[in-house]
C-alpha cells in the first residue's frame, strides 16, 4: 500500500483543473493527479461513484488528512456566488456554514442557513473510517441559489480557481 500526506476529492473534472494547475499535479490514471504529497482524486457525482471511487482509492493509499473540494448551493443569498465555505472546521477568514447532501438538485426544505451538495456526507463517512475526523475538511464555493441545474463547466472552473489560495 502507497501512503500519501494528503487526498483531495472532487466530484467532477472541472472542480480538478484548477486545483492541479495551481499545484502542478501530474496526471496519473483517468481519474487521479499526483505530486510527492497529494493525490487528487476526481470521484463523480453523486452518492454511488462517490462511494466506490473511495473505497478503491483507500485500498491502494493511505493517507493523513483528506480534503474534499467542490461546488455547493446555498439557500441564502447573503451569501454570495463564489463565497469559499468550510462545512468542518472553523477557520479564520472562511465561513462556516452546515451541509446537506441530496441525492437529487433539490430546494431547501429548512430556515436555516445551509449549503447543498451531493457527496460530501458520503465523503466523510468513507473517509472517516481510514482518517481521524479532526483531519477531514469540507471545502465547498456556493456555485448557486439551489437551481436544479448543474452550472456550465468553465463557470465552476473560474469559482474553484478564485478560492484556490484560501484553500492551500
Amino acid at each position: 500500500m502507497q501512503s500519501k500526506p494528503i487526498l483531495i476529492h472532487t466530484a467532477m473534472p472541472c472542480e480538478a483543473q484548477g486545483i492541479v494547475e495551481y499545484l502542478k499535479l501530474t496526471k496519473t490514471s483517468k481519474n487521479t493527479f499526483e505530486n510527492d504529497d497529494i493525490l487528487l482524486l476526481v470521484g463523480g457525482i453523486g452518492k454511488e461513484k462517490t462511494i466506490i471511487s473511495l473505497e478503491d482509492i483507500y485500498i491502494k493509499y493511505t493517507f493523513t488528512k483528506a480534503i474534499n473540494i467542490g461546488i455547493a448551493g446555498c439557500n441564502d443569498t447573503a451569501y454570495p456566488i463564489g463565497e469559499l465555505v468550510c462545512t468542518t472546521h472553523q477557520l479564520e477568514g472562511i465561513h462556516h456554514l452546515p451541509i446537506i447532501t441530496v441525492d437529487t438538485p433539490a430546494s431547501s426544505s429548512i430556515s436555516v442557513t445551509s449549503l447543498y451538495d451531493m457527496e460530501s456526507s458520503y465523503f466523510i463517512d468513507i473517509t472517516s473510517k481510514y482518517i481521524q475526523k479532526e483531519n477531514i475538511y469540507v471545502f465547498k464555493v456556493i456555485s448557486d441559489y439551489l437551481d436544479t441545474t448543474v452550472p456550465c463547466k468553465d463557470f465552476i472552473k473560474k469559482l474553484i480557481k478564485q478560492t484556490i489560495k484560501k484553500i492551500f
